[in-house]
């Protein structure tokens, strides 16, 4: 275990952090046109036009979060590891969002730049907060996955340096509150620092911290570690039951059904 991990936990549900947040990914129909004098085209065409409303017809009436959610599951199969080993998933992470004795750990390997990685902070995580965390059945630990770019590992800094104040929930909150793309400068470092300001952080020690560069050792440590368990993009988690041992791995940000029925197959065991 980290010996970053606090033994102290304080949470709320309520509040900016946890306000889902919906988001309009649908892209409108091409319409294709075929030319040609015969009539036995001009009856396949219009054949063509009738199957193709048909068709749309019944896509806009799929409600959209479900459109989103098709777009978050990963379908390619990634390489298993040869072993899964404790260690390489918990050592160098987060502090513990949770009670420390909760007997399911919900570890995510995520990239603050990631567009999915926001979506499930948005779209899943409030209701896992509310509805195993804050009840004692699930702890978090968040791992660092560099796979964007350099402003990625500014951002992973910035929150590994919040933790030395005791914030680095309330920093990681504050960054994907405040997502804007991929490499679009948002986590540059003004903006990194102006973060910290608005969760109250003493900038004085925090700029010192981030121009001292101590943790990208630990953050790059985080990366091999993804690596190491085959794990291809983000986020991906990792779901352990204390008493069993038991490891189950789940891919992208899907739904909160998808990890509710993980989590209460081994809370019912």
């Amino acid at each position: 275990m980290s010996e970053d991990v606090n033994d102290k936990f304080t949470f709320s549900v309520e509040g900016k952090e946890y306000v889902i947040n919906e988001k309009s990914n649908l892209r409108g129909a091409k319409k294709n046109t075929i030319h040609g004098p015969s009539i036995i085209i001009g009856v396949a065409i219009t054949a063509i036009c009738v199957i193709g409303i048909f068709f749309s017809l019944n896509v806009n009436n799929i409600e959209e979060s479900q459109l989103i959610e098709r777009e978050l599951i990963e379908t390619k199969t990634t390489p298993e590891p040869t072993e899964i080993s404790i260690k390489t998933l918990i050592n160098n992470g987060s502090p513990i969002l949770g009670n420390q004795n909760a007997p399911i750990t919900l570890i995510e390997f995520g990239d603050f730049q990631c567009h999915f990685c926001n979506v499930h902070f948005h779209n899943t995580e409030p209701a896992l907060l509310e509805n195993f965390v804050a009840t004692g059945k699930v702890k978090i630990i968040f791992k660092d996955y560099i796979i964007i770019g350099s402003d990625s590992v500014g951002a992973a800094h910035g929150a590994h340096c919040a933790k030395e104040q005791g914030k680095y929930w309330e920093y990681h909150s504050v960054l994907y509150n405040n997502w804007a793309g991929e490499n679009t400068g948002w986590v540059g470092k003004q903006n990194l620092v102006q973060y910290a300001d608005d969760i109250k952080l003493d900038l004085e020690l925090f700029v010192e911290c981030m121009d001292s560069q101590r943790y990208f050792e630990i953050i790059k440590q985080n990366t091999s570690d993804a690596q190491t368990l085959g794990i291809t993009g983000t986020p991906a988690f990792f779901i352990l039951d204390q008493k069993s041992s038991n490891i189950q791995k789940i891919i992208g940000a899907q739904p909160y059904e998808t990890f509710e029925r993980v989590f209460n197959s081994m809370i019912e065991k």
